[in-house]
């Protein structure tokens, strides 16, 4: 499982980005006609166009991942597998189903070859496991490492060698590297999240572990449901607790690998709003002085018959210059809806028999 974890890490490193940069081209050759201009590369749809695909492209890879997992864990199979005995059953059914497999696999009676003594000594480890109490408890939480386990007797002392051996170390370094990464400024988008489901994690490992009974969901919907609708095998806890560790550490590169492409979106976009209100607010100041050019024209032109008497045409001057600008403002498609719906209040909100009320 190591090794397929290794492949999975380096999949991510490389993956989304290739595939986004396939996919985008064959995106443009199947949506745009021939002849037809594409988005430029950097080019604001173009950026757009790369923002969803990445998206898409991390988000059916992480299920995949998640895929990928659950089928490595199935794999692997379970003691329960092995001797095709149900969770619930008892120490004597154990034995039973044993004997009988025995019966069929022991190398005395069956050809040899370089896999039958190991197989026969798998069903004799997971008999042994599955019939002991305390063996069984460590076994559902803690998974087939636990027959590796020295010095171990009763419960207590496979829990507390299984939460120094598996749990504390994991998130301990779990914790360090978060911590680490953020320091070098790695991991920024959605830190907060992360560090709440690690601690989550951690806790629900920590009750699932310590607890006489399966997590209350696997237990009472998960397993049930699968049981029923499915040929999936139903999850002991060591294996919700392994498929949980990693969807978590790739849920943790996905969001490493979404918070840019999604933040750079943010940033376009603010940009482009600033742009865009720039370039309004530039034709707005260029209208403005072509207003005041054309003021200017039509007031000397109006002026002329006066010419000789400074004191009229100052007196005109100022009066016409007002008119134009309250005559201009009053034409404005903006300013008469705004006065149309301050009448309109007006004429609601007074009493009966108020002026203005008609």
């Amino acid at each position: 499982m190591s090794s397929s974890n290794a492949l999975s890490l380096m999949g991510w490193m490389f993956l989304p980005n290739l595939v986004t940069g396939w996919v985008q081209s064959i995106y443009y050759g199947l949506a745009i006609r021939a002849g037809d201009p594409r988005p430029p590369p950097n080019s604001p749809r173009w950026q757009l166009h790369r923002r969803r695909i990445h998206t898409l492209v991390i988000t059916l890879y992480l299920l995949y991942t998640i895929y990928e997992a659950d089928y490595d864990l199935q794999r692997s199979g379970s003691f329960y597998q092995s001797l095709s005995v149900p969770f619930d059953a008892t120490e004597r059914e154990i034995k039973s189903r044993f004997r009988r497999l025995a019966a069929l696999y022991h190398p005395d009676k069956v050809a040899q070859g370089p896999s039958t003594g190991d197989f026969f000594i798998h069903l004799k480890t997971a008999s042994d496991t599955l019939t002991d109490p305390a063996q069984r408890f460590a076994y559902e939480r803690f998974g087939p490492d636990i027959v590796y386990w020295r010095n171990c007797v009763t419960l207590r002392d496979y829990v507390w060698k299984g939460l120094q051996t598996t749990v504390i170390p994991h998130y301990a370094m779990a914790a360090v590297g978060l911590y680490g990464l953020g320091l070098l400024g790695y991991l920024e988008f959605g830190r907060y999240w992360r560090w709440v489901t690690l601690l989550a994690l951690c806790a629900f490992e920590a009750h699932t572990v310590m607890r006489p009974r399966f997590p209350a969901f696997v237990e009472t919907l998960v397993n049930p449901l699968l049981l029923r609708f499915t040929s999936h095998a139903p999850y002991l806890p060591f294996q919700v607790v392994a498929l949980a560790r990693r969807v978590a550490i790739a849920i943790y590169i996905a969001f490493g690998q979404l918070g840019p492409v999604l933040q750079a979106g943010r940033t376009q976009e603010a940009a482009a709003g600033e742009r865009a209100l720039k370039q309004n607010l530039d034709r707005l100041e260029q209208t403005a002085r072509l207003m005041d050019v054309d003021a200017n024209r039509l007031l000397e032109l109006e002026m002329a018959p006066f010419a000789g008497d400074p004191e009229i045409i100052q007196d005109m001057r100022s009066k016409l210059k007002e008119w134009l600008v309250q005559n201009t403002i009053r034409a404005d498609p903006m300013v008469r809806d705004a006065l149309g719906r301050s009448m309109q209040k007006r004429r609601v909100d007074a009493p009966a028999g108020a002026r203005g009320t008609k």
